[in-house]
């Protein structure tokens, strides 16, 4: 297999291992249960592996604020009124150096839990990715697993100042902090803050309002914001050499790769500086960054900078419309187009722990209705495609969780059991048994499109050519519903055709001569097209002179092998 393209599988480890099944709401961790680090075991890794993916991104991984205590262990009380739901989000990080208790079975041993599954997914032969959250922290972040002499963050500022290159956090002198919440939050709410600092999602005000990040506080990596975004980064500001400890630390668990939570609020200069050095002790290391701003895109890739970006502003944004139905799916073109120079260096998805899920009555209500954007996400280009987990099976994310509403998402703050997750993965046994018919339909399409992709050089590493334009005045080409193109090199050529439609279609496709000269390709006029996808299909015998037509059934598509 040509791993040249990177298929990333996506899993919250208190959700992935749950078999609990009470799923209260707002259930506490004893009433609804936690998946552990053991929970992914060796088994369920070999299959994700043979599943075609080549790394596995755990989120939450890294200490959290959560309503659980384990002052029992030495780890300080939290407060729950500042914490979202009861296990907190995994983005409230309340110790850099320390993995969240929640996910041990042996809460003492937890890092070393830790390292023994970065071990067993290496021995799989899959990579690892993890977050790192540079832009905030908990609001009572408290270190107790830093090494010995390290200040903590905060620990030596000057909190009569509002802002100081020298300080870790950014100050609202003479404000206590006075979060906007509902009232019956505000009756049991004992935390305080003086003088109350920034909230994370750049909120400078003493009273963030329950929509704001209020959870957290903003870093300070010497810029300004209370004097025009004003930069003080000679000397280096505390806060740079800290998070570079922090992920010298991490890389040398052996991690493979760093995704990048809110990459873009914090200052680009910082990555300039940072990402370098770790590259240069840990070579092959990756950075992933989330970054929803397309006029920052090249700044972030240039000087040996990120690897990848989040395409959700472009390709998902686009790709859920025209599966809905809202846009055509012309505009795909124009969405590529928009990051044609660096279109490789995009991270395709469909589904994230941010996004609604493609089953849930807010997006396509079925998990098959998403066929024909996945083929697009994953066959568009060689950049690398991540998959949520739950995603092949159709997972609905319609549960109630608690603070998590019935909003078509997979909660991240709650204890909870994923219905689909808890059946194929018990106990650390992958099960295909206790999944539907359907279920396993949806799984094994994934598996053959991502391991086709990981097969075909065309795919993981060949060239694109989009076939829209040699389309658009072809009467029997819906160029509203259908979307076309080509994948390849001198070896192969590949023809990729896509129905969004509810309905069948039977369509012929224009390809034009210019084409062939794009790939290096010779044709002799007459040719085979052999389906990939769906082998069961018959093959089709053409003639560039005469158009040929295809039927290509709802919500899906097909790959052919082109041959002459």
């Amino acid at each position: 297999m040509h791993y040249n393209k990177l298929f990333i599988y996506q899993l919250l480890p208190r959700l992935f291992g749950n078999s609990a099944t009470e799923n209260k709401y707002s259930g506490t961790i004893e009433e609804n249960g936690c998946g552990k680090f053991d929970d992914i075991s060796q088994d369920v890794l070999k299959k994700i592996k043979e599943s075609g993916y080549t790394h596995v991104w755990y989120i939450g991984i890294i200490a959290h604020a959560s309503a659980t205590d384990y002052t029992g262990f030495g780890i300080p009380a939290e407060y729950p009124e500042i914490i979202k739901g009861k296990a907190g989000s995994p983005y409230a990080v309340r110790d850099y150096y320390d993995v969240d208790p929640d996910l041990a079975t042996n809460i003492p041993q937890r890092m070393l839990e830790f390292e023994n599954l970065v071990y067993r997914t290496h021995k799989a032969g899959l990579k690892v990715i993890m977050d790192y959250v540079p832009n905030h922290v908990a609001r009572n972040y408290r270190s107790v697993c830093k090494p010995e002499g390290i200040p903590d963050f905060g620990e030596k500022d000057n909190s009569l100042v509002g802002f100081s290159p020298k300080n870790n956090y950014y100050y609202l002198p003479e404000k206590e902090l006075e979060i906007q919440l509902s009232p019956e939050k505000l009756t049991r709410f004992t935390y305080k803050e003086y003088p109350a600092k920034a909230t994370g999602n750049d909120c400078f005000t003493h009273r963030p309002t329950q929509y704001d990040w209020y959870e957290t506080v903003k870093l300070n990596y010497g810029v300004d914001y209370l004097n025009g975004k004003a930069v003080h980064f000679d000397p280096i500001p505390d806060t740079w050499l800290k998070m570079r400890d922090i992920l010298l630390f991490w890389a040398e668990k052996k991690i493979d790769g760093f995704r990048c939570d809110m990459a873009e609020m914090v200052p680009l200069a910082f990555w300039r500086w940072v990402i370098p050095q770790i590259k240069t002790r840990f070579p092959g290391i990756i950075f992933l960054a989330e970054i929803y701003n397309p006029t920052a895109y090249r700044d972030f890739l240039k000087h040996n900078t990120f690897d990848y970006l989040y395409d959700k502003v472009g390709l998902y944004d686009t790709l859920r419309d025209v599966a809905c139905g809202y846009r055509p799916s012309s505009d795909i073109t124009f969405a590529l187009n928009k990051v044609g120079d660096i279109q490789h260096k995009m991270l395709n998805f469909l589904e994230n722990h941010d996004e609604q899920r493609l089953a849930s009555d807010y997006f396509l209500k079925e998990g098959e209705k998403g066929k024909a954007a996945m083929i697009v996400t994953c066959c568009i280009n060689r950049n690398p495609v991540m998959v949520y987990a739950g995603q092949e099976f159709g997972e609905r994310g319609m549960d109630e969780e608690g603070f998590s509403g019935k909003n078509g998402r997979t909660t991240i703050f709650d204890y909870w059991s994923v219905d689909t997750l808890r059946r194929w993965n018990n106990y650390g046994k992958w099960n295909d048994n206790l999944l539907s018919e359907k279920e396993r339909e949806l799984r094994d399409f994934y598996c053959r499109l991502i391991k086709l992709c990981n097969e075909e050089e065309a795919l993981s590493s060949g060239l694109f050519y989009d076939l829209m334009s040699a389309n658009y005045e072809n009467q029997d080409f819906d160029s509203t519903r259908l979307f076309a193109f080509l994948r390849g090199n001198q070896k192969s050529l590949l023809l990729v055709v896509v129905n969004f439609d509810r309905n069948m279609q039977e369509c012929s496709v224009n390809i034009p001569t210019h084409a062939f000269t794009f790939f290096n390709a010779e044709d002799t006029g007459e040719g085979i097209l052999t389906p990939l996808l769906h082998k069961e299909q018959r093959e089709i015998l053409f003639s560039l002179e005469y158009p040929f037509r295809i039927k290509l059934a709802p919500c899906t598509g097909e790959i052919y092998r082109i041959s002459f």
